[in-house]
């Protein structure tokens, strides 16, 4: 019998449809992306048999999450009707306090924001009861899971399975995310990603998160959601969500470009033998030169939709950071506030904090070069 290591996209839409007896996917904009996705991840990301393995698995996942989603709107159409409103999406580059300032403003009384368990597994299963205990207990599961990854991705991003994460995990299940390029070797998608519409994947964004509050409606609060990918997507984030601010967190790209590139080569590396750090650290240079380009453009169209927050400030004077963000948002900070702030910092000193060594030589990045490359950026914002 003849085994194959391409991945098919036919066979992946079955596959997701005999894991969940469902057949509905709804509007098939989705393949487009889909498509270009899985052409790059058969050419360019050279997937060992491991990696050819799990991303099947994963890929399948995420097909099956949207089957249900469909299936759990036409169960309950009121879904729909939930109000959903952002208040924040925090952006920057990576190694730039974002993770810092998203988990500290979540811990606010006033807003809510995606939670690790929750992006992973947003659907609740069949027969599972309130609380969501099958959710959590797979969630626990894949931290300890994540914990024994080489070093690089636990040491640069934390993962609490019940503390804020990424928005853009609820993203993937439309395949319109920066994930996958931080993930493989993929820069045909990349390049793809960078000049695509992302308008249907932000309007299913809100859509998940219609699920997620329709789920406990005592979280009919603002959202504070956090990623660097909707650095991609700027003035698509301002047109679907009406009332949300941009933070920006700033931090010199000499630190944050051969920081990722870093983390990048470590993920990649469990998905296939075949990792450049070299290669990947040029990729990403260059890519997040043209995405801050593109943010200033958007900034100077809408100035009025962003809010700045330095590096140095975030790690100096966290809460009065953190209050200063929520007077910007329009929800002015209590004792209430300081106090769930106060506590956070607390419970963030016991959090997992590795050292995270790199240097720009490894990732055939100098840091002059990035100096210049980026000096649009850093003379203005920094």
């Amino acid at each position: 019998m003849t085994v194959t290591t391409e991945l098919n996209v036919p066979e992946l839409l079955d596959a997701a449809s005999a894991k969940t007896g469902l057949s509905d996917y709804g509007d098939d904009w989705f393949r487009e992306p889909l498509d270009v996705l899985v052409t790059a991840l058969n050419t360019e990301a050279a997937l060992s048999p491991l990696g050819h393995e799990l991303t099947k698995r994963r890929l399948t996942a995420l097909l099956s999450d949207r089957l249900r989603l469909r299936a759990l709107q036409r169960e309950n159409p009121s879904v729909l009707d939930v109000e959903v409103r952002v208040a924040a999406e925090i952006c920057g580059l990576p190694r730039t306090g974002s993770t810092l300032l998203h988990r500290l403003l979540a811990a606010s009384p006033q807003v809510t924001s995606t939670l690790s368990w929750e992006v992973a597994y947003p659907i609740p299963f069949p027969g599972e009861g309130p609380g969501a205990p099958e959710r959590k207990r797979r969630a626990q599961e894949r931290m300890q899971m994540m914990s024994q990854l080489p070093p690089g991705f636990g040491d640069l991003h934390t993962v609490v399975w019940d503390g804020p994460e990424e928005d853009v995990i609820l993203l993937d299940r439309t395949f319109v995310s920066m994930s996958f390029d931080s993930f493989y070797w993929v820069p045909s998608y990349g390049d793809w990603l960078r000049s695509a519409d992302q308008g249907p994947a932000y309007r299913e964004l809100r859509e998940w998160l219609q699920v997620l509050q329709w789920q406990n409606p005592s979280r009919a609060l603002p959202w504070v959601l956090k990623s660097p990918h909707h650095l991609t997507a700027v003035d698509t984030v301002l047109d679907e969500f009406a009332d949300c601010k941009i933070v920006m967190t700033h931090r010199s790209p000499v630190n944050a470009v051969p920081s990722y590139a870093s983390m990048v080569s470590a993920i990649s590396s469990q998905y296939s033998a075949d990792v450049d750090p070299v290669r990947i650290g040029r990729y990403w240079s260059r890519r997040f030169a043209k995405t801050l380009k593109g943010f200033a453009s958007a900034r100077a169209a809408r100035p009025d939709r962003f809010v700045d927050v330095r590096f140095a400030d975030t790690v100096a004077k966290p809460v009065e950071v953190a209050r200063e963000v929520l007077d910007a948002l329009g929800l002015p900070a209590g004792p209430a506030d300081d106090a769930a702030f106060e506590a956070y910092l607390e419970q963030n000193r016991t959090e997992r904090h590795g050292s995270h060594s790199y240097a720009p030589p490894d990732f055939g990045l100098s840091e002059d070069q990035l100096r210049r490359d980026f000096a649009f950026y850093s003379e203005v914002y920094l």
